[in-house]
């Protein structure tokens, strides 16, 4: 499985370079493996993006601005579905990808999937459990500071 990014080395627009830039830093950065496609300097590329980008992903004058992302063949967005991903901390199942383990998206669907069928998975039950057999303590923030006359009796 490869992430295939379209990109425009020499685009002169600095919109376009920037998203290009966050796409590619974002993929390096989280160790995700990809493939940076130039459609500038590859008519072949070009083409290939541009038929496979779905029609309604098009804009009105049918070309598509880079970057384009697919997961080998399969189109998985632009840049605005890419950004909606990483805030949404979904960029890996974007991708069409696994979630590495203990990753923010790998909880966030661990806790969709406790909240979806109501069952609690054996590792947070481990942890629930564990955190029963601690002793109650006090909340030290609800502790007033002893005045004077209290401190003194205490001392007595």
């Amino acid at each position: 499985m490869v992430i295939r990014v379209f990109v425009a080395t020499s685009s002169g627009s600095t919109a376009i370079r920037k998203k290009q830039q966050e796409v590619v830093g974002f993929l390096e950065a989280n160790k995700i493996d990809f493939q940076e496609l130039d459609i500038a300097g590859n008519e072949d590329n070009r083409l290939w993006m541009r038929e496979h980008v779905p029609s309604e992903k098009k804009p009105q004058n049918g070309i598509p601005l880079p970057p384009q992302i697919f997961n080998e063949e399969g189109y998985c967005g632009d840049f605005e579905s890419f950004f909606s991903a990483k805030e949404e901390n979904s960029v890996h199942s974007f991708l069409g990808i696994g979630t590495p383990p203990d990753s923010k998206e790998d909880m966030v669907s661990k806790q969709v999937a406790v909240l979806q069928n109501g069952e609690v998975p054996e590792e947070e039950a481990l942890k629930i459990k564990s955190d029963e057999e601690l002793p109650e303590t006090e909340d030290e923030e609800d502790e007033q500071p002893l005045t004077e006359d209290e401190d003194e009796e205490m001392a007595e």
